[in-house]
Formats: structure tokens, sequence, C-alpha cells
């Protein structure tokens, strides 16, 4: 069994249970394997997981974007819990190296398969649900989902690169951004406009456009990326 001492240190948390975290990445392929040598395997951690994760990132959506429709904060939530997010996830933490499979699903590459790391994550998640609560377990979601919630929003919420970034400034600053004509340049049958973009009156972005209009879009899109990578608890 790996060592889950380490994996603890990875998820900021100490189990008061080390058995729940270790059954949480057992996978099936190793007790059909190996029966009788297991406690058991992931899959109903998995499935309770699976849905500890749904109630968090929901419960985030709906307080944090009090403007987005039930249509949109389905999009995001599906966008954020998603097979390939949750593996992408799991990457980013070696959770891979902790799994126990059998061998012929590790000679297959079963530990960087996206459906292996993703069940694992949400069985670990789970397992933390049920040794510290759903508190614990909110702050490592929040956390772990970090680095993917912007995109997520760029990805889920429609709309133009001004409305998504109004969308996020309100999440992470309870601001809404302001916009600041820097410069009017060329004839008048071919003007530039250059644009900035702002929030508490730090310089988030700046776009050039053939209009007021355009240029804005462009700051906007200059400030989503510059934003890329943070998540508010």
């Amino acid at each position: 069994m790996p060592d889950t001492a380490a994996l603890e240190k990875r998820l900021g948390v100490e189990f008061a249970e080390p058995a729940l975290l270790a059954l949480s990445l057992v996978h099936s392929s190793y007790v059909n394997e190996n029966p009788g040598t297991a406690a058991g395997h992931n899959e109903r951690l998995e499935f309770l997981g699976d849905a500890v994760l749904d109630f968090v990132v929901a419960g985030k959506l709906y307080r944090d974007f009090p403007d987005l429709s039930e249509g949109q904060m389905t999009r995001l939530r599906s966008t954020l819990v998603r097979r390939e997010t949750l593996a992408r996830v799991a990457r980013s933490i070696g959770l891979g190296d902790y799994l126990v499979m059998g061998k012929g699903e590790e000679a297959s590459g079963g530990r960087d398969k996206s459906a292996n790391l993703a069940g694992a994550l949400e069985a670990v998640i789970a397992a933390v649900y049920l040794d510290r609560g759903v508190t614990v377990a909110r702050k490592i979601i929040v956390r772990l989902l970090e680095a993917e919630w912007p995109a997520a929003i760029a990805a889920g919420t429609g709309g133009d690169a001004k409305s998504r970034l109004q969308e996020l400034t309100q999440a992470r600053f309870q601001l809404t951004p302001g916009y600041r004509l820097l410069a009017e340049t060329g004839p008048d049958h071919d003007k530039q406009f250059t644009v900035e973009v702002t929030v508490n009156g730090e310089v988030l972005g700046s776009g050039t456009g053939s209009s007021k209009k355009l240029a804005e879009k462009e700051a906007a899109r200059a400030a989503l990326e510059r934003l890329r990578g943070g998540f508010t608890k």
C-alpha cells in the first residue's frame, strides 16, 4: 500500500482514519487480481465523491455568481467536474503515483488514464468528507480547482469577454471593472482607439480597436488572460 502520509501533505489534510484515504486509492483491478487482500476498492467512494464535488461547486456558483442563469451555472459546473478537468487536477498532485491497481491495469498505462485519475480524485474527496466533514472537503475542493476556475468561466458562461470579465471580477473582488480611453489616433475614416480596464485602480489589461467598443473587448480579453489561475476561497 502507498505512503498515504505523503499524500496527506500534498492535500493539506491529516486523516483521523488513514484507512479511508488508503481505500480511496484502490482500483478495482487490484481486488480482482488479489481477492481477499484488500478491504475493497474505491468505486463506492467515487460515487459519494462525485456528489460532494457537485454540491460544493454548485454552492460556490450560486453564492459567487448571483447574475448567472441556471443554464450558465449548469455549464460551468459541468466544465469543472468533468473527467478531463478532474484528471488534470489529479495529475497536478501526482495522484497516479499513489494508486493501487492490478498488474494488468498498470501495464496498460492505468496510472495515467483519465478515468482512473478522475475516479480516484472523487474517491479521495469522499474520504476527506467522511473523515473531516464538509467544511474541510470544501476547502480542499476549492484549492484543487483553483487553476481551473478562470478557464471554466471563459468557456462555460457564454457571452463576450466584457461579460466574462465582469462575472470573474465580481466573484473574486466583489468589484466591477472600469474602462478608460487612453488614446484616439488616426484620421476620421480610420481611427484607432486604445482602452485600459481597471479594477479598484489596478490596470488589468489594455486593447486597441477601430471603435471604443472593440477596444474595450480587447482590453477585457487581455485582463482575462492575466487573471487566469486564481480562485477566491
